[in-house]
């Protein structure tokens, strides 16, 4: 599959996304977003992927925003299509049948930081800078932003980056959770795939059902969240992974997941 402004590497069960506009610091304009789009619809029922790792071209920028050009030429409708569409892909992520690593190696801003959000890990490189810098442009988030973030950092925290426009420095945004682990530049690459390379050893039917249930409960009280993991539990419990798992613990051996 040919994409002008991502390449995808693949290593083993897992894929590295490399948006790559590292002139533009990988703003995503609506063809980068429509490309990324296609990479996750493809690959949605791709059983040997475990694992998803994205990141930026070059050190300065993860994705340093949206492409402020395209934003500045929108009439009310083209906005909301354009938020739309972000919309969909942050949640084409959120709800991605295997985990997804953000690897910020630099600015993450707007756009960027909606992107991160959106995945289920965010590790940061120390030069990474993180924000939602809409206001200071007179506009709001429009990816998400105004949701994930409250929902991530707080709600004060969120209100308190979102009204300001500040941006913060990866040690602020350990500090604060907004992203999960921070390493020197030269290294973020090795942990992100360390990562990568240890949850897709995992059983991925496993995977994707503790995924889903951990997002959807947070949209639903206790009792309703444990209901939906009784169900799961049931039907995971079922496959041909769960035999083999419970069989090579007995076994004291490493287990043979195929994803059945």
């Amino acid at each position: 599959m040919d994409f002008k402004n991502i390449h995808v590497k693949r290593e083993g069960a897992v894929a590295v996304v490399t948006i790559d506009r590292e002139k533009a610091l990988n703003a995503l304009n609506a063809e980068t977003i429509a490309e990324l789009q296609q990479f996750f619809r493809s690959h949605w029922t791709d059983r040997e992927l475990h694992c998803v790792v994205i990141t930026g071209a070059g050190p300065k920028a993860f994705v340093a925003g949206a492409d402020i050009k395209e934003l500045s030429e929108l009439d009310v409708r083209g906005a909301t299509d354009t938020s739309m569409r972000g919309l969909y892909l942050m949640k084409s992520i959120e709800n991605f049948p295997c985990p997804v690593i953000a690897a910020i190696n630099g600015f993450a801003l707007g756009g960027g930081c909606e992107l991160a959000l959106a995945c289920d890990f965010r590790l940061a490189s120390e030069n990474a800078k993180l924000g939602q810098p809409e206001i200071n442009l007179g506009i709001i988030p429009g990816y998400g932003g105004t949701q994930r973030l409250a929902r991530l950092v707080g709600r004060g925290k969120a209100k308190e980056l979102i009204f300001t426009g500040d941006m913060v420095d990866a040690k602020e945004a350990h500090r604060i959770g907004l992203v999960d682990e921070v390493y020197p530049g030269d290294q973020l690459m090795d942990k992100a795939m360390e990562l990568a390379n240890k949850i897709a050893a995992k059983g991925p039917i496993a995977m994707a059902a503790a995924k889903e249930l951990i997002n959807r409960g947070l949209d639903v009280n206790l009792s309703a969240g444990c209901d939906l993991e009784k169900v799961n539990f049931g039907t995971v419990l079922a496959t041909a992974d769960s035999k083999e798992g419970l069989k090579a613990f007995m076994e004291k051996r490493k287990p043979e997941f195929k994803g059945e």
